[in-house]
């Protein structure tokens, strides 16, 4: 909004500073910015909400240290997260463009099936809270969206060098590829990968694959969601890399340095990443240990949701193992444990585990480390797998 506004006071007006609207950074600087004070100003008047409604977590007894502690803290703080990344990308990003439009629409989609499920289990007193068939269905549902808008958009294309001289003589190209690390030539086109079913249903199984990444990305940040500032935490490393690679991405100039695949208007992205990053940080304020506020899935099931949209439009997806290794591992560590234990049961008559408690981070609590020893270690470790990610623009 404010784009549009100063652009046309430096227009009729020669506003003097106006212009500065214009430059990518600098509208990112203010929506990080923006994005912080919402999260502390608006998040603490939240917080007073809710305990004054009783929102308060149903804690069920593991036996971990300090779990019964935390029985009352108030939830569905995601709330916070959601207005803090809305509202700085409203106001500072260009909202006609397909990307902005697009990652507003999964924020508030996945959003709002989190805010059901939260709302049941607190205000219906199901702890189960919403099932997990209409779970997946809301899933399915953002994904059919992402892919069909990815897949049909005539505004989401890769724009080539198609010169050999020192000047650039750019094309649009209407594609599907990729990137997959590692490689020199590190470009993957899912239209090639699926042509055996025909150029007609090749967009049916581009949106499976959209729909199976936005699932396992969003239930992935769900399940890490367990220790205070955990997900959170997170979530604010992944969204900088991937601020970093809509920067280049959309620029031609680094793009073409790096040799990677220029598209155009991702650059936009670099505001929604600055707010995002900026909720996350401004959130755990509230939610660092002792936490005065849970995020509930309202939060963990966007964050997770906006992370994998964002790595599919950036067409860096393939590199989700990696970025969001934490993730991943958390993930695993529950499809692991329950698998052992059914087969070991069926072997051996009794269950076994593998890990002392599932997801992962439970794991470690059992082992006696302290919760903010356990966050601050998972933290360091997102770190290191997020400064890999970035070194795979190079890493060939």
């Amino acid at each position: 909004m404010f784009y549009y506004l100063f652009h046309f006071l430096d227009k009729q007006f020669n506003l003097v500073g106006a212009g500065v609207f214009q430059y990518i950074s600098f509208r990112a600087s203010m929506a990080a910015i923006f994005s912080l004070l919402i999260a502390m100003v608006f998040g603490k008047k939240m917080i007073h909400i809710l305990r004054k409604k009783q929102v308060g977590e149903s804690i069920r007894n593991l036996g971990l240290d300090g779990q019964l502690q935390k029985t009352g803290t108030p939830t569905m703080g995601g709330i916070i997260i959601i207005a803090a990344i809305l509202i700085p990308t409203l106001l500072f990003a260009k909202i006609d463009n397909i990307y902005i439009v697009l990652m507003l629409i999964v924020t508030v989609w996945l959003g709002v099936i989190g805010f059901l499920d939260d709302y049941i289990k607190v205000f219906k007193k199901n702890k189960e809270g919403l099932s997990g068939k209409f779970k997946i269905i809301g899933q399915i549902g953002i994904g059919g969206i992402v892919g069909l808008v990815l897949f049909f958009n005539k505004d989401v294309i890769i724009r080539k060098n198609t010169s050999n001289t020192p000047t650039a003589i750019y094309q649009d190209i209407k594609s599907l590829k990729t990137t997959v690390p590692f490689f020199k030539n590190n470009e993957l086109d899912y239209g090639h990968l699926f042509s055996f079913v025909g150029d007609h249903y090749v967009w049916i199984f581009y949106l499976l694959l959209v729909i199976l990444i936005i699932t396992a990305v969003s239930n992935g940040a769900n399940i890490t969601d367990g220790l205070d500032g955990l997900a959170a935490g997170i979530s604010a490393i992944v969204g900088v890399t991937l601020g970093v690679f809509a920067y280049v991405s959309g620029n031609t100039i680094f793009s073409n340095y790096l040799n990677i695949m220029y598209i155009p208007f991702t650059g936009e992205l670099v505001i929604f990443c600055a707010a995002f990053v900026g909720a996350c940080v401004g959130f755990l304020w509230y939610n660092s240990f002792p936490a005065q506020v849970f995020m509930g899935d309202t939060g963990s099931l966007s964050l997770g949701g906006i992370i994998a949209v964002l790595a599919l439009i950036l067409r860096k997806e393939l590199l989700i193992p990696i970025l969001c290794g934490i993730f991943l591992i958390e993930n695993l560590s529950v499809i692991i444990q329950v698998y052992y234990f059914k087969y070991t049961r069926k072997k051996y008559g009794e269950g076994r585990r593998i890990f002392k408690m599932s997801p992962l981070h439970h794991h470690y609590q059992k082992l006696g480390y302290h919760e903010s020893k356990i966050v601050t270690r998972f933290w360091i470790v997102g770190i290191l797998l997020a400064i890999f990610t970035i070194a795979t623009l190079k890493l060939r």
